[in-house]
């Protein structure tokens, strides 16, 4: 064999020899840490198991700092039939060491000899075993080597925890994290007591090697593919190393206190530390990576970072504070197919760019994580990224909390945003990411904000005290809101507007500072099982050509109206429960439209529905009862297509037209109102055709001042007044309607009134009028406050009443018998001579009570104040 090729296989052996020795250093330290003590029958073999522990201990220890001196396999020893603990010169020594020296002067004996020493000792009796085992002992010599507080645990590969000196999982925390460090190669610039003397030798009793710099520390452990390597970084300042980690170490700092503090890695060019292809499991944690680039410096910074993290990885971030100052980039950016990084309990806060950037299809867990105070967004996520964020605190943001673009993904789960100068959360440009268990609140501006054809599942989380809108959609983005809550913000909830879209359902809204829900500007999303509700404005808001499809909600307890509707928007409203609000149930002005259809709309302080200035929406199938003013209000030029509702137990008229309204009523059910069924009067139009009008209080139809609607085909009967009342130069065309069974009348016309009639029944009324007037009562006894039929209306010249006085026929033959008495209309009204407002007491009446009207048309409706707020 060739000389050179016989190199070569000695340096192969030699290598080979090298990497067994180093990959096997772990397990036997581990194994050195564990010995038990020998039993009490090893006792006499003292001096024999400590010269073989300390054989054992010297295998494969390096004899310098900076490098393993591999040693020859030791020849196994043969067996010898005498024992050198048996000889007569060590016995008196060896039983008087083991069982007559004083444990204190023990103590203070073993306090000088370092872990390895100490191992030893504990295998030569039980005795020595539990001295060297105490807290004490092993605590002082844990901090000198890792400075820590607290024993750190590293029960598997990648991960470290800190726990109590008490922990009563084990017997001693400071010996236990002793054996699982021991394998570690320590970095540090201060001359602590780590493995070398004055000399370079290795310390006795201890066998760790020592770096000056990470990098040197980092290139042996490479160099020596050492299994599990571990690096501890201990406190200090380390500038401008050159950190590119292509291997699965783990490097961990070391120091008293607050550890990441006090253990400082910074850069000024370049990237701070980097991960790239080859450290699939590496790990890094508890310490400060800084960028801080020369301000003088004329090297751009757009691609550097304080921590990079390229494709194909998979490190561990754990415990670090992040902080770049560069103006661009990054201090944390994740970029690449398969970069897939687990940062957790880590700190990203102050700096000058973005905090964490995620981009180009990479992946990763980030959990616990604070990231705050930087100057544009806490964390960018684009270019089909799709992280992993859980439980991260982002906040007081000088940008946006998180902003996804440009196609990112991302899971979001339970994070605390709040207090960013914009939104918590901003969505744009196909981003699509989902969101849940999240609390976004306090924002300066608003809580999420989707736009430019964002995307987007935001799903059971918390929206809250934002200064604007609590979710803003607009430009048409189509996310998903769901099952939120979304509440007490400054301005509005939901606002939807510049063609947006959107799913918005099964939310929680409430106690708003403007509308629960706004949708505007040619906006169509989807509303539906929504609670809207105890808004300090209104609950739904559409207008300005607003569209979507609102069903299923349910509305009430708003301060004004439950739904407007305005400005040419055509919504369309199916099967919500609009209730309780103290003002309209669902207001339609100003040329507003739309389809309310299947809806349950009931106890309102003012209508239930009130149509108005040229709105002309399609009110069909649905319920309107318990309104403190009424069902439908339709006055001011409204409209409206009113099919196939029910309208019933209403303090007022069912339905009122006014003020040259002309809606279309068809196959209505309007009963059991506490006042009159449909009133129209000041000019009121309409077509009424095919309703049902029964039971209500006041006239089924009341027809007055100037108004002159069409009636076709009703049935208008059992009313507890007339059937159908014309008055005050009113008119109407009646055509085939049936009018039966009222209680003071079927048709009643007022002086001058002239009808349009054609083929109508009228048949089977009572007529309590001519009853009370046979009888001699006063017709105040009939009608009180409640109740205006419709009879003769006298005035008393000798008592100096006007017209505004009315007399009925009976207290006129007899409480003003022999006055100058004047017949003024056949209209209707009730007695106040009976109501006691007259001077002379009524003879036909009781005690006289306090009413200062006179002639009753019918309450007139009150209308929302909506408008007057706005």
């Amino acid at each position: 064999m060739s000389t050179r090729s016989a190199r070569t296989t000695r340096l192969k052996t030699r290598n080979l020899r090298k990497k067994v020795q180093s990959k096997s250093r772990c397990s036997k330290y581990r194994e050195f840490f564990s010995c038990d003590a020998p039993s009490s029958g090893e006792d006499k073999n003292s001096r024999y198991y400590l010269r073989r522990r300390r054989s054992q201990s010297t295998e494969g220890v390096s004899a310098v700092s900076t490098s393993e001196v591999s040693q020859p396999p030791l020849k196994k020893r043969r067996k010898s039939n005498v024992n050198p603990a048996l000889q007569p010169q060590g016995r008196v020594a060896a039983r008087y060491l083991q069982h007559e020296l004083p444990d204190e002067v023990m103590f203070y004996i073993f306090s000088f000899l370092k872990e390895l020493d100490l191992c030893n000792a504990a295998q030569v009796c039980r005795r020595f075993q539990a001295i060297t085992n105490d807290h004490e002992l092993w605590k002082v010599l844990y901090m000198e080597v890792f400075e820590y507080d607290s024993p750190l645990m590293n029960p598997e590969p990648r991960v470290f925890q800190f726990v109590s000196a008490d922990d009563p999982n084990y017997d001693n925390p400071w010996k236990e994290s002793f054996k699982q460090l021991y394998r570690g190669i320590h970095v540090s610039r201060h001359n602590i007591p780590l493995c070398e003397n004055n000399k370079g030798k290795r310390m006795k009793g201890r066998n760790i090697i020592k770096f000056d710099t990470i990098e040197s520390a980092y290139n042996f452990v490479d160099t020596e593919e050492l299994e599990d390597a571990l690096i501890f970084i201990h406190s200090g300042t380390y500038h401008g190393e050159f950190l590119l980690i292509d291997s699965p170490v783990s490097m961990i700092g070391a120091a008293s206190g607050n550890v990441m503090d006090n253990v400082i890695i910074e850069r000024e060019t370049e990237s701070t530390i980097m991960f790239v292809e080859g450290c699939r499991r590496a790990y890094l944690g508890y310490v400060t990576l800084k960028f801080s680039p020369d301000s003088t410096s004329t090297v751009p910074h757009h691609r550097h970072y304080a921590l990079e993290v390229a494709e194909n990885t998979q490190p561990i971030i754990d415990h670090c504070k992040i902080k770049s100052l560069s103006v661009v980039g990054a201090a944390v950016c994740v970029s690449g197919q398969n970069a897939d990084p687990t940062i957790i309990n880590c700190v990203i806060r102050d700096c000058e760019n973005v905090g964490l950037y995620v981009t180009d299809k990479a992946e990763g867990v980030y959990e616990n994580n604070e990231i705050s105070g930087n100057a544009l967004a806490g964390i960018w996520v684009k270019n089909g990224a799709n992280p992993m964020m859980r439980n991260n605190h982002i906040h007081h943001g000088r940008d946006v909390g998180v902003f996804t673009f440009d196609n990112g993904l991302g899971y979001f789960d339970n994070c605390d945003i709040h207090d960013n100068r914009i939104a918590g959360f901003e969505v744009k440009a196909g981003a699509n990411p989902t969101v849940i268990h999240c609390e976004v609140h306090h924002g300066q501006t608003g809580g999420i904000y989707v736009h430019e054809n964002g995307r987007g599942q935001f799903l059971e989380n918390k929206i809250h005290s934002n200064n604007f809108a609590g979710v803003w959609i607009t430009s048409n983005s189509d996310p998903t809101i769901r099952k939120n809550e979304i509440y007490n913000g400054q301005q509005g909830g939901v606002y939807i507007f510049g063609d947006g879209r959107g799913l918005i359902e099964h939310n929680n809204i409430y106690g708003n500072a403007l509308a629960g829900i706004q949708i505007r500007t040619n906006s169509n999303p989807i509303v539906r099982h929504n609670k809207i509700h105890h808004g300090q404005h209104g609950g739904i808001y559409v207008h300005e050509k607003g569209k979507g499809l609102i069903e299923e909600n349910e509305v009430y307890s708003n301060t004004l109206a439950g739904v407007w509707i305005t400005t040419g928007s055509t919504p369309v409203l199916r099967r919500n429960r609009i209730h309780s609000g103290k003002q309209v149930g669902v207001y339609f002005y100003d040329n507003g439209h739309g389809v309310l259809e299947d809806n349950d709309i009931f106890n309102h302080l003012y209508s239930g529905v009130q149509i108005r200035t040229g709105s002309n929406p399609f009110i069909r199938k649905n319920k309107i009862w318990g309104g403190q003013n009424g069902g439908i209000l339709v006055y001011n030029g409204g409209l409206g297509m009113i099919e196939s509702n029910e309208i019933f137990d209403n303090a007022m008229a069912g339905i009122w037209i006014k003020t040259d309204s002309n809606p279309v009523l068809r196959h209505n059910k309007i009963h059991d109102g506490r006042d009159g069924g449909i009133c129209i009067f000041n000019g009121g139009k309409g077509l009424l055709e095919n309703n049902e009008i029964f039971r209500n209080a006041q006239a089924g139809v009341l027809i007055s001042t100037q108004s002159h609607p069409v009636l076709r085909r009703n049935r208008i009967f059992d009313g507890l007044a007339a059937g159908v009342e014309i008055t005050n130069n009113a008119c109407a065309t009646l055509e085939e309607n049936k009018i039966f069974n009222n209680k003071f009348g079927g048709l009643c016309l007022a002086t001058g009134v002239e009808p349009i009639m054609k083929d109508n029944i009228i048949f089977g009324n009572h007529n309590m009028v001519d009853r009370a007037v046979s009888s001699g009562q006063c017709l105040y006894k009939i009608s009180s406050y409640t109740s205006f039929p419709m009879h003769k209306f006298f005035r008393c010249r000798t008592c100096n009443t006007t017209e505004r006085n009315a007399i009925c026929v009976n207290c006129i033959n007899t409480c003003h018998a022999g006055h100058d008495v004047e017949f003024i209309r056949h209209d209707r009204f009730f007695c106040d001579c009976g109501a006691g407002t007259l001077s002379k007491h009524c003879q036909l009446q009781g005690e006289p009570t306090q009413d200062t009207d006179t002639l009753y048309d019918s309450a007139a409706p009150m209308e929302s104040h909506t408008l007057r707020v706005n």
